[in-house]
């Protein structure tokens, strides 16, 4: 899954991560997430076990926290079939 949400500001991630506990419950069928900033938007890379496991975190936490927090427009979202990974060693 892709999404690019724009006007999202940092401040607005780190407060709907701590709003969902991202850091303390992963979402059930999330594998891999990593997010950044573009042009005034947050774009956001995340692998799920399946597009249902995705749909049903966004609808249910991830919509309702956003509304919470006054995020504002509509996320644009892609979801595609994994092909292939490659996630080598690495420490930020």
């Amino acid at each position: 899954m892709t999404m690019k949400w724009d006007g999202v500001t940092p401040a607005q991630y780190d407060a709907m991560r701590k709003k969902l506990k991202m850091d303390e419950i992963a979402p059930q069928g999330l594998v891999f997430h990593v997010a950044g900033f573009k042009d005034n938007a947050i774009r956001i890379t995340d692998i799920w076990e399946s597009e249902e496991d995705f749909n049903n975190y966004a609808h249910n936490c991830i919509m309702p926290a956003a509304a919470e927090n006054k995020l504002e427009g509509t996320p644009q979202i892609d979801i595609f079939p994994v092909y292939g990974t490659l996630v080598p060693a690495f420490s930020l």
